[in-house]
């Protein structure tokens, strides 16, 4: 034992008379000194229990809006909003419940909804994004938009209304001047429904190939040996469509 304690370098043993040190402080500090209303878990729960029991209440809550506008709940229920709290927009409401006179605020204002719609390319693909700059300057989105089930007020005539991310990949792309019909078949249900109806994507290497199989004419586009290239899987598996130069 003396002789493994002889070959431990001497920097170990210093480090190790410092960590004990340390410990022993904390420990010392932690049972011996500070006072038990700073170290009793249970003091802590009671306090705070205490503190926020004390505050006004001022959120009515998620479902009690329902029991007198019964109609507007319904409508959200089934609409696009159906997850968003009403007084996520209303803001708190408790004081509108206590006397119906204190009506609560209508957040209808386009710095208000830009909060989830402006665009941003972290949210989700169907997203439903506008430029706030572009999209009917000046004008509240309640103007043109029921925020109990916002379905657009007009069917959207481009792709790039919902899908801006990818649109501004492919104008990079040797991909930019080809139509998204040219290879997606977009249901006209898609447009209203995005989520449940949804285009088609080519399923068969032979539609990518009309252009870059090596016996098409499409001179401008790289050329492969669809039997061989890539075996099995279809192309977009491998390649990106809206930017096929990655991989």
């Amino acid at each position: 034992m003396k002789d493994m304690l002889k070959r431990i370098p001497e920097q170990i043993k210093r480090l190790a008379v410092v960590i004990a040190v340390i410990i022993t402080g904390v420990v010392t500090v932690r049972y011996f000194i500070l006072p038990s209303s700073l170290t009793d878990g249970r003091f802590h729960r009671q306090s705070t229990v205490e503190r926020e029991t004390a505050k006004n209440i001022v959120f009515a809550g998620a479902t009690i809006c329902g029991n007198c506008h019964g109609d507007k709940a319904e409508k959200k229920k089934a609409g696009y909003h159906k997850t968003v709290n009403c007084e996520t927009c209303h803001g708190p409401a408790q004081s509108h419940i206590e006397n119906p006179a204190n009506k609560p605020a209508m957040s209808g204002g386009r710095d208000f909804c830009v909060f989830c719609h402006a665009y941003d390319q972290s949210r989700p693909t169907g997203f439903p994004q506008i430029n706030p700059v572009l999209h009917n300057p000046l004008k509240a989105c309640i103007t043109c938009h029921n925020p109990h089930d916002p379905v657009p007020s007009q069917t959207p005539r481009e792709c790039s209304a919902c899908h801006a991310q990818i649109a501004s990949i492919k104008t990079v792309s040797p991909h930019a001047l080809i139509g998204c019909t040219s290879c997606h078949n977009v249901p006209e249900k898609h447009k209203v429904s995005p989520r449940s109806v949804r285009p088609t994507k080519p399923d068969t290497r032979e539609f990518c190939g009309k252009c870059h199989r090596k016996e098409s004419d499409r001179k401008d586009a790289p050329k492969i040996d669809l039997a061989t290239h890539g075996e099995r899987f279809l192309c977009w598996e491998c390649h990106y469509p809206h930017r096929p130069e990655r991989m």
